[in-house]
């Protein structure tokens, strides 16, 4: 695949990002895509290496047929190269920009540290094919005569939504929210993903005939039941929204806040949106510590830092990982390593093996973060104890479970001990007959690229238990 000696004629090149200086002073997107001869010449870095790791099972959920659509890439075909790319991810352009991946750790060039820049060539591909008007809408030939409710607009509905409208049944979509996207367009700082992405996506799935419900929250606007009678088969893909709770002194202290509200409003004040439901959170001026190691809590630092926080400081209860790791050992699985984010790399300070043992304040208002270092068994250890100052603390320790009141409790369904709604990864089918679930609301906090492929393994599905077979993929 690629030019044969690529891998050894042409160093890896990633995109370059604005200085950090620069990008802190606005919220879009920031990354200096590298031209076509460029990208070609990283295309043909793809060598024939016998097993592509890169698109499963170790690389990527959906499955991408990398090496096919470098080698197109390569060849100066595109228009090949975004059909091949298309045909197993709905929304190439939201992976291309968020996915943190997994196909470059299983990359073979990997082994010496150099994996070839799928997720920048991903990219370029998705955004040349809207540039050049290749992505249209794919409405069906027929109808089937069959309707199918989706309950939650993020990318498991998304890619179930497009995926069922194409082969013909009537879907409605319901949103909770006054636009589509879940957490994509809630959650997601536009620094990472501008919203307009989701938008041409939205209108492409309307001219496929995909009907949109906004400001509905079924279980609580509309009763699941009613929901169940009026379609043929109803998926559910909510989400895990419900935070884990760290049950800390202090958690009650005017200051002290859960992330996602923080990145939620800052997306609807770029979105324009009203949210005068709550009390605004903001950074400006503040010291800010952030309780979490995950992708949430460094959104929140990008976040904070944007809006001018002093100080950002982010507390991680796990070991400072190796630089690198083990290649013999690790490789193709993602590895434990070193990772600093571009909103890390923006000027937070970052403590490891640090327990949060509570939230002290003053006056009703936090003032600060009272820590200790941890053993290997993260038990505090005697005498480490020490004070963060704080103005604003946000707790970004990942989702325990989806919401259970509403929609969850009506449907009746079984919930795995997690918490999480039961149904097998062969048929996404739940305890009712009709219903099925996908994406986080099934397996638990994920990846977007896994609540993608949920969302269309589950359209497959549905297809199957109303028609008898499917030409959808697995």
């Amino acid at each position: 695949m690629g030019k044969v000696t690529g891998f050894l004629e042409f160093d890896r090149q990633e995109q370059k990002y604005q200085l950090a200086g620069d990008r802190v002073r606005h919220f879009r997107e920031f990354t200096l895509p590298l031209d076509d001869k460029d990208l070609q010449k990283q295309a043909a870095r793809c060598m024939d290496c016998g097993i592509p790791f890169c698109h499963g099972p170790t690389g990527c959920p959906v499955h991408n047929q990398i090496p096919d659509w470098n080698d197109l890439v390569y060849n100066d075909d595109w228009e090949e190269a975004s059909r091949n790319l298309h045909s197993t991810n709905n929304f190439p352009e939201f992976t291309g920009r968020i996915c943190p991946a997994p196909c470059e750790e299983a990359c073979t060039l990997n082994l010496e540290n150099v994996p070839v820049t799928i997720k920048t060539i991903e990219q370029a591909i998705a955004d040349k094919a809207w540039e050049m008007g290749w992505i249209r809408p794919e409405p069906p030939a027929r109808l089937t005569g069959k309707s199918v409710a989706v309950v939650g607009s993020g990318p498991a509905g998304l890619a179930a939504a497009q995926q069922l409208a194409r082969v013909g049944h009537e879907v409605h979509v319901y949103e909770r929210e006054p636009r589509a996207g879940g957490l994509l367009r809630y959650g997601i700082p536009d620094f990472k993903m501008e919203k307009h992405h989701i938008d041409r996506r939205v209108a492409q799935m309307e001219a496929e005939g995909v009907v949109f419900h906004y400001g509905v929250n079924i279980g609580v606007d509309k009763p699941f039941e009613e929901l169940a009678k009026a379609y043929d088969a109803v998926l559910m893909c909510g989400g895990a929204e419900r935070p884990r709770d760290p049950q800390l002194p202090g958690m009650e202290l005017e200051g002290v806040h859960y992330a996602m509200p923080f990145l939620v409003q800052q997306n609807r004040r770029n979105g324009r949106e009203n949210f005068l439901d709550s009390d605004p959170i903001l950074a400006g001026g503040k010291h800010v510590v952030v309780i979490g190691g995950g992708d949430t809590a460094s959104d929140c630092v990008g976040t904070s830092f944007r809006q001018g926080a002093l100080s950002v400081t982010q507390l991680d209860i796990r070991p400072k990982p190796p630089e690198m790791e083990d290649k013999l050992t690790v490789w193709p699985y993602w590895p434990t390593k070193m990772r600093t984010s571009s909103s890390q790399a923006e000027g937070a300070e970052r403590e490891f093996q640090v327990a949060t043992l509570g939230l002290e304040g003053k006056k009703g208002r936090v003032i600060g973060v009272r820590c200790a270092r941890v053993d290997e068994k993260r038990v505090p250890v005697p005498g480490t104890e020490f004070v963060l100052r704080a103005d604003l603390v946000f707790i970004a320790i990942g989702f325990a479970s989806p919401v259970f009141e509403g929609m969850v409790e009506q449907a009746g369904v079984t919930l795995d001990r997690r918490g999480n709604v039961a149904a097998s990864e062969s048929d996404y089918r739940t305890s009712n007959e009709k219903v099925f679930s996908a994406g986080d609301m099934r397996r638990g906090q994920s990846l977007v690229v896994w609540a993608i492929r949920e969302g269309r393994q589950a359209a497959r599905a549905i297809d199957e238990y109303l028609t008898g077979s499917s030409v959808l993929p697995r």
